[in-house]
């Protein structure tokens, strides 16, 4: 209820801004203020009047930033049911202007619409986040900017030419003798007389029924109405000739044929640059003998300095400014009657062209009435605003629906078991050899791997990262289909003088395939920050290495129980800048600190709960998919004994290896675990 009355008395506003003006001059004059109210800033104001109510009540049906739309309308009605109840007691003006034309409320129902509105909006603003949303966040901010837009251009469109809906009784259509006259049994205002005489220095008050006698001498009187009678739609609607004084108003309304009524309220501030057109359409109406004057309210002096400025030749005639300003929203504009019936209206914006007024009347674009013009400013209306929005809205809940579905499906047991059946994350067992075994050890151990994994083959994949030395010999023999090479570390830069840097490009010109990054030894002792590491993962990405990169706590952060945090830090610190698709070749190495190469290790249960939040952390910035297909690998003291108990759990993909992947037969039973 309370949108729909928003969006209707926004709509009904901006579709008629200069009647919103008009209304806020009156409250003005009201209030003893017009002189500090230009008409411009009237006008301006009236737009944003109508701008914000619309918004409003568009952003509270659909939901949009609840909690702000609900306390702005709040504020809202806490400024205009005051303002109302003062209306309703002092009646300054006799309608409020609330709903434009469309529907005109006294004072008094006014205020007790804004006392059921502000109650409604009572109650909806501690449910504010109850509001179901039409349209998901993503989807909101086209919605916001779409309404602004339209309703803006809705009142320029208005402005400049016509308002294209009508409430006033001088629509396109409507007989005026009809609208003039007072049907027959209507109720008739009431009056009442107070009389006052005066007898023997005594002053009494008396009414009709008990007038005194001729002793008493009269005084004064005063009359009050005391009931409203019926006030026919338009009442105050006539016609005098300047030239004559003679009143022309039935001579207009009862006519047979056709009459042309230039609508200008005020000369001096009437827009003059179309005076051309308006001379030439004078020319068309004397040509069709049809009558055609000019009706204003401005003095002799500005009609004469009128004619100066434009030629015009054509009859004057006053009629009252207010009247004239409700029969047309244009100074000037143009108005056309046939056989009483008002049958064309044209803003001085767009006035009847040239090729309208080379035909008669009777075959003129002029002299005839439009058809379906409501039905049609409907479909306008339906075409440019709601159809867009509403195919906006079911595609949003469309897509939202979509993705409730397959995050339900995500969610299942059974879901999760065919999508294990269906597509297995891939297992790693990767070798780190930090800085040990000299060129000739590393050859010889690289190649018994080597023989030892192609004569069987292992169930998982296999890599060893080597220091620099190693690369480029090592991958000359290394059967990269049985096991990755990698290298430990690269370079932040990418080339230049750097003297003992190896850079990314590097690295993948010796053949290797892989790079560990953000090693809990390199930024301790080396003081790499997580925007150090973020151009490292960037430079091994675009030079086509897949990064195994590290995060982990340290014991005092464990036993602070920051591990969660510490890792989530570490992901959003050097590689959440990276997209969905350049994410998938990374691989993730939980390492606890307190665990590396001090004989401690974390239970199974400990890492499985780590590796659990990691891949949580992951489902959170790039999705469920992308999550269910990272390898996240654990890297606190693995060895055989303890490799199959890790590799049993759901969220743990392997293991990254150090003194272990030394001896060949020790790094064998860790790969191994997989077959267990």
């Amino acid at each position: 209820m309370v949108s729909l009355t928003f969006i209707f008395s926004g709509f009904v506003k901006a579709v008629d801004p200069i009647g919103t003006q008009i209304k806020i001059e009156d409250y003005f004059a009201a209030w003893h203020l017009g002189e500090y109210m230009p008409e411009m800033l009237a006008l301006l104001a009236s737009v944003l009047l109508s701008a914000t109510e619309f918004t409003l009540g568009m952003l509270l049906l659909f939901a949009i930033r609840r909690r702000l739309v609900t306390r702005l309308i709040m504020t809202f009605m806490a400024v205009m049911t005051p303002l109302t109840l003062w209306l309703a007691i002092s009646n300054p003006v006799s309608d409020c202007g609330c709903f434009g034309d469309a529907i005109v409320l006294s004072n008094w129902q006014t205020f007790f619409k804004n006392v059921v509105i502000t109650a409604a909006t009572a109650v909806l603003l501690p449910n504010a986040l109850r509001m179901p949303r039409l349209v998901s966040r993503s989807t909101q901010w086209l919605v916001i900017n779409y309404t602004i837009l339209f309703v803006l251009a809705l009142s320029g469109y208005s402005l400049y030419m016509l308002p294209p809906f009508d409430f006033r009784p001088y629509y396109v259509g409507a007989d005026i003798r009809k609208g003039m006259d007072i049907p027959e049994g209507a109720e008739q205002p009431k009056f009442e007389t107070t009389f006052i005489l005066e007898k023997d220095g005594q002053r009494r008050e008396f009414e009709l029924d008990n007038y005194p006698d001729s002793t008493w001498t009269f005084i004064d009187s005063r009359t009050v109405e005391i009931s409203k009678g019926y006030v026919p739609p338009i009442h105050d609607f006539s016609i005098t000739r300047c030239d004559n004084g003679d009143d022309i108003t039935d001579e207009v309304v009862d006519s047979k044929g056709y009459t042309m009524l230039l609508i200008a309220p005020y000369l001096e501030k009437s827009d003059n640059m179309q005076f051309n057109d308006i001379n030439r359409i004078y020319d068309y109406a004397r040509e069709n003998k049809v009558p055609f004057y000019c009706l204003t309210a401005s003095s002799d002096k500005e009609i004469e300095r009128w004619k100066d400025m434009t030629g015009a030749e054509y009859p004057f005639c006053l009629t009252d400014a207010t009247t004239l300003r409700t029969v047309i929203r244009s100074s000037p504009g143009l108005v056309v009657i046939h056989n009483g019936h008002i049958i064309g209206k044209w803003s001085h914006n767009a006035l009847p062209d040239e090729s309208m007024t080379k035909v008669d009347m009777q075959h003129s674009a002029i002299g005839i009435m439009p058809q379906n013009q409501v039905s049609g400013n409907i479909a306008w209306i339906l075409s440019w605003f709601v159809i867009p929005l509403f195919l906006l809205t079911l595609a949003d809940r469309l897509w939202a629906w979509t993705s409730w579905v397959r995050h339900k499906e995500e969610s299942s047991i059974i879901y999760k078991l065919l999508k294990k059946k269906r597509k297995m994350r891939k297992k790693i067992v990767a070798g780190n050899w930090k800085m040990n075994m000299n060129l000739q050890d590393g050859i010889a151990l690289a190649k018994e791997l080597n023989e030892t994994l192609s004569a069987e083959k292992p169930n998982c994949g296999v890599v060893i990262c080597t220091p620099f030395i190693h690369l480029a010999s090592i991958a000359q023999f290394l059967n990269q289909d049985i096991i990755g090479l990698g290298a430990e570390n690269c370079a932040d830069k990418e080339k230049g003088a750097f003297t003992g840097e190896v850079s990314a490009e590097m690295v993948k010109s010796t053949g290797a395939q892989y790079v560990i990054l953000g090693h809990s030894e390199r930024r301790e002792y080396y003081n790499e920050t997580p925007e150090i590491l973020k151009e490292k993962v960037l430079l091994a990405l675009k030079n086509g290495l897949k990064v195994i990169f590290c995060i982990g706590e340290s014991l005092a952060e464990r036993e602070a129980n920051k591990q969660n945090e510490v890792c989530k830090a570490e992901l959003e610190g050097s590689v959440f800048n990276l997209t969905a698709e350049e994410f998938k070749n990374i691989v993730i190495a939980y390492e606890p600190i307190w665990a590396i190469g001090t004989g401690k290790t974390a239970t199974a249960e400990q890492a499985e709960e780590i590796h659990a939040f990691i891949r949580s952390c992951v489902a959170e910035k790039y999705g469920e998919a992308v999550a269910e297909d990272t390898s996240i690998l654990y890297g606190g003291s693995c060895k055989a004994s303890n490799a199959p108990e890790l590799f049993a759990k759901p969220d743990i993909d392997g293991g990254l290896i150090g003194g272990a992947s030394l001896k060949a037969a020790d790094f064998k039973g860790i790969i191994d675990a997989w077959k267990k």
